[in-house]
This record gives structure tokens, sequence and C-alpha cells, in this order.
């Protein structure tokens, strides 16, 4: 694995991020593509007393709150993009040493398609991504399965 060309180039950075957007502390200019990334990493590995795909979707939510913005059906917490991302990040562990530092684990993520924001839409259509059944819940992809 390479040195990580993000902010996150030591555990405790992905643990502040992690920490900071459970209890609604990390300012919403830090909560980045790459600090979703790693959040989402850092629970996964470091957080057993949570379930990613059953916490974070509650986490997201409170946190869109503390910083001004809504969860409503337009804007704010997205359930498809939610899981997805989670299904692509554990996949994305799952393909590392089991001992792997975070940050490490997060760099080698971000050198993954998840590194771009616009991955889903290889899987989904816009239509079908951003409707409301897809904000609201879980919608298989309309163009190809995932790949994990």
């Amino acid at each position: 694995m390479t040195s990580p060309s993000h902010p996150f180039t030591s555990d405790a950075a992905v643990e502040s991020v992690g920490e900071r957007m459970i209890g609604r502390t990390l300012p919403k200019a830090e909560w980045t593509h790459a600090a979703h990334v790693a959040a989402a990493a850092w629970i996964i590995l470091r957080r057993p007393d949570l379930v990613a795909e059953r916490d974070m979707p509650d986490l997201i939510r409170a946190y869109n709150l503390s910083v001004g913005g809504v969860n409503s059906d337009t804007e704010g917490y997205h359930e498809t993009l939610t899981q997805a991302w989670l299904r692509g990040v554990r996949a994305g562990l799952a393909g590392l040493p089991v001992d792997v530092a975070p940050h490490l684990a997060v760099g080698a993520l971000l050198e993954t398609d998840l590194n771009r924001s616009d991955w889903p839409l290889s899987y989904w259509s816009k239509p079908v991504l951003f409707s409301l059944e897809a904000r609201r819940g879980w919608v298989e992809p309309d163009l190809k399965p995932l790949p994990f």
C-alpha cells in the first residue's frame, strides 16, 4: 500500500472524523466525500458496538440536522446511496489485511472507484437513484448488479 494522498494520514485523523460525525461536532465543511468514506471505514473497523448498515442512517440524519441541513424527500439522507456506499466500503475492506491501519485502509479505498462520488450511476439510472423510493429505502440497481 502506498502512502495515502488524502487528509487522513493517521489513524487519529480517521478516528477524529468518525467520532466528530457521530458526536455531531464535525464542521459541515469537513464532511467531504473522503470524510464519508473514512467515517464508514472507521465505524466498520473500530466500532464493533455499531452495525454500519443499521446505525449509519440515524447517525447521518442526526448529523445533517446538527449542521443546519434537513432530511426531506428531496435532500439530506438518502438510504440507497448510504447502503450502496457501505457495501462498497465493506467490500473494499474485505480485500485488505485484517490488521490494516485505518488510515491505510482509507487510503486504499480512496484509490478505488469509491473515490468517485458518481460511481453509483454505473449501476442505477438517475431517475431510479434519485427517486423518492430510493431516498426512503433500498432500491436495487436497475442498470447492472453491484459487484459486491
